[in-house]
């Protein structure tokens, strides 16, 4: 026997109705360093593209101050005009690399987890200021590795950082026998290629986090059989409301079908086994129509009703069976049993004519 049906151990992957329930409380499997790491890269890759343009509005700030300081008198106009002119490059400077960030930030979590957005999330949290429950998650395992991701970057990041240095010692002490622009070039370059190994050291951190947290968020939202079971229940209904609704929609269509047998024009017998109900209008109808069908005791009930509105009974026992293994209530009879039921209206028909 599996013991896990009684144990209600959570070994089994969340149902798509769990994981979208998780989703809502803004439960997501996600890691903070993704987004870390993109906007580390972005960060350098647009300083170094942005350089010449930040460079020329930088020059123009200082072209303007030491044109315009010189024949400043001192009034508080003339600073307004000169501080509302340095505000206006600054922020020609920084706004394209914190608009480029902040989308990049976006991006690495629409990634993760794409366009969503939870209120639930926000809700405040008694358990959160709970002492044994801020115990609990400064020891759990997720706070454990997160303590050792933190000091790996910080030693891998600082490997990096040393490494980079000490390649750059050769030229560092003879930097001042370089022209300004060349040695601009070589500190910009050479922090460039840092950010570049630091940011791509990010990224590989970045992908092994995402991997852990979602082994951790799948675990987190398995569950039991007995919860997939109940779920199921909730989704479908209770079996045995089920079958109440099943046998309330067959007394139904067993009542419509009793009150469509006065409109029959004949009932095509077993004798006792079967009874099958014929009713044929030319003007509404391409070929007769069963209106009921039955066996045993439905049979009995619709000999009884065709007894009460005086509709003719045939026995014909090999029609009978093929009309009721082969048709449903309101289909038209088959092709192949044309012959044989028109034969059975037509004496119907006739009996009809001698009593009127």
């Amino acid at each position: 026997m599996k013991l896990q049906l009684f144990s209600g151990e959570k070994t089994e992957p969340a149902t798509p109705r769990r994981r979208e329930e998780a989703r809502k409380k803004g439960q997501v499997a996600k890691s903070g360093e993704v987004g870390t790491a993109f906007t580390v890269l972005a960060a350098f890759v647009m300083l170094n593209s942005f350089a010449p343009y930040m460079g020329r509005h930088l020059k123009e700030i200082v072209h303007y101050y030491l044109t315009n300081m010189s024949a400043w008198d001192g009034d508080a106009l003339g600073f307004q005009e000169m501080f509302l002119f340095a505000l206006m490059k600054l922020a020609l400077i920084v706004g394209p690399i914190l608009l480029g960030l902040l989308v990049i930030g976006v991006l690495g979590q629409v990634i993760q987890v794409g366009f969503h957005s939870s209120s639930e999330a926000l809700m405040p949290k008694f358990s959160r200021i709970n002492p044994m429950e801020g115990f609990k998650r400064i020891f759990s395992k997720r706070a454990l590795v997160e303590f050792a991701k933190s000091v790996a970057k910080i030693f891998l990041v600082g490997y990096l950082v040393y490494t980079q240095v000490r390649q750059n010692l050769a030229w560092l002490p003879q930097i001042s026998l370089f022209s300004l622009g060349d040695s601009i070039g070589l500190m910009t370059n050479s922090i460039y290629r840092m950010g570049l190994q630091v940011g791509l050291f990010l990224l590989i951190i970045a992908a092994a986090d995402y991997w852990w947290q979602r082994r951790e968020f799948e675990d987190s939202i398995k569950m039991s059989k007995q919860e997939i079971k109940e779920e199921y229940k909730q989704m479908e209904g209770d079996p045995q409301i089920r079958a109440k609704i099943r046998q309330r929609q067959r007394q139904m269509a067993s009542q419509r079908m009793m009150a469509a047998i006065p409109t029959a024009d004949v009932i095509i017998t077993n004798p006792t086994h079967y009874a099958i109900a014929i009713s044929y209008k030319p003007e509404e109808m391409g070929a007769p129509q069963v209106v009921a069908k039955g066996m045993g005791i439905i049979a009995a009930r619709i000999r009884e009703e065709g007894q009460k509105h005086n509709i003719a009974t045939v026995e014909n026992a090999p029609l009978a069976q093929a009309l009721y293994k082969g048709t449903e209530v309101g289909q038209e009879i088959p092709a192949e049993l044309y012959a044989a039921v028109a034969e059975v209206l037509a004496f119907v028909y006739r009996l009809r004519r001698k009593t009127v």
